[in-house]
C-alpha cells in the first residue's frame, strides 16, 4: 500500500453521466426514426407517381378506341335523324296540301301559276293560314290552318335549316351543301342539300 486514496466518482457524477448517455440515445432513435419515415413517405409517393402513369396510359388507351367509336355513332345517329325530319317535312307538305285545295305550300295565296319562294313557304308552314294561303301570327277563326311546323327543321348533318325553292318547270339542282333542304312546291319534292353518301353508300340525295 502506497498510501494512495482511491477517489469513486460521486452518486451525482455517475448520474450525469447517465443521463447524457440516455439523451444520446434517446436522440439517436428518433433521428432514426426520421429516417425510417422519411424512407416511407418517399416510398408512397413513388407509387403514387407510378399509379398517376399507369392511369395516364390507360386513358390514353381508352381514347383511342372509345373516340372514334362514339364519332361513328354520332355520324350514325344524324344519319337517321335527317330521315325522320325528311318524312316528317314530307309528311306535313301533304296535309297542308290536303287542306289548302290542293296547292302545295310555297305559293303567295295559293297561286300555283305564280313562282314560289322560300318565305311563303316557310311562312305558311309555320304560320297559321286560311284557305287561301293567307297566313296570320296569332290564332283566329279566319286563319284555322295550322302551324304544320314549329320551325323549319335543322338538316342535322350540315346544321342548317335554310332551304332553296326550285321554280316551277325547273329540275331539283344538284345538293351542294349551301343550304339544308331543296324544295320543289310544283312536285312537292323535298331533298337534303347534301352531297355525297352515307356510311352505307346510299347518297344523302335519295333519302
Amino acid at each position: 500500500m502506497n498510501g494512495t486514496a482511491t477517489h469513486f466518482p460521486s452518486v451525482e457524477a455517475r448520474q450525469s453521466v447517465a443521463a447524457s448517455a440516455g439523451k444520446r440515445h434517446a436522440f439517436a432513435r428518433r433521428a432514426f426514426a426520421r429516417c425510417a419515415f422519411a424512407r416511407r413517405a418517399f416510398a408512397r409517393c413513388a407509387f403514387t407517381v407510378m399509379e398517376v402513369t399507369i392511369v395516364v396510359v390507360v386513358v390514353g388507351l381508352l381514347a383511342t378506341v372509345v373516340l372514334p367509336q362514339f364519332s361513328i355513332e354520332k355520324k350514325q345517329a344524324s344519319q337517321i335523324s335527317l330521315r325522320d325530319e325528311l318524312q316528317y317535312l314530307r309528311t306535313q307538305i301533304a296535309v297542308f296540301k290536303a287542306q289548302h285545295q290542293d296547292v302545295p305550300p310555297g305559293y303567295p295565296q295559293g297561286h300555283a301559276t305564280v313562282q314560289p319562294n322560300a318565305r311563303c313557304f316557310v311562312e305558311q308552314m309555320t304560320l297559321h293560314s286560311d284557305i287561301n294561303c293567307n297566313v296570320s301570327r296569332p290564332d283566329s277563326p279566319a286563319y284555322p290552318y295550322g302551324p304544320y311546323l314549329k320551325q323549319l327543321p335543322v338538316d342535322p348533318v350540315n346544321n342548317s335549316s335554310a332551304v332553296i325553292l326550285v321554280p316551277n318547270n325547273r329540275p331539283l339542282p344538284a345538293p351542294s351543301g349551301s343550304a339544308g333542304w331543296i324544295y320543289k312546291p310544283q312536285t312537292q319534292e323535298i331533298i337534303a342539300n347534301l352531297a355525297g353518301k352515307d356510311d352505307s353508300g346510299i347518297p344523302y340525295s335519295t333519302y
